[in-house]
């Protein structure tokens, strides 16, 4: 998807309405229009990324220094116990818009929001198997 079609570039650019909580020239921050929890936050780069690999790490830094601060934000505001952030990186993660962003979601204890983490325990020799081949891509 170019910058020209992206959505989220659109609301970053001021083309398309947003309720937006925080803006600088690095970040945009809005609430989510389909909220998981009241004040669920989309923090996103001005410069269109489509995932966290494809962004300048000198670029995540510094989202990442507005985002403690967004979050803390959003967490008092709303009276939160916790919160998530959160990064979906392609579609078999969930991520709908392909311009990279981190969900602030605001959390109160027993909530029901993600309930159950579908963990699970690695057979005999499985993560270290799993981790030599991930280290071989570093």
């Amino acid at each position: 998807m170019s910058a020209q079609e992206c959505i989220f570039c659109k609301i970053a650019s001021g083309q398309i309405p947003a309720v937006k909580i925080y803006e600088d020239e690095i970040v945009v921050a809005f609430l989510d229009i389909g909220p998981i929890s009241d004040g669920h936050t989309l923090v996103l780069p001005r410069q269109h990324f489509e995932k966290v690999h494809n962004c300048p790490p000198e670029l995540l830094g510094q989202i990442w220094t507005r985002l403690g601060k967004i979050a803390n934000a959003v967490a008092l505001a709303t009276g939160a116990d916790g919160y998530n952030v959160l990064c979906n990186n392609g579609r078999a993660a969930g991520q709908i818009v392909d311009h990279l962003h981190f969900h602030i979601v605001p959390r109160k204890a027993g909530d029901g929001v993600f309930a159950k983490w579908p963990s699970y325990k690695y057979g005999q020799g499985r993560a270290e198997a799993i981790a030599e081949k991930i280290i071989k891509f570093l």
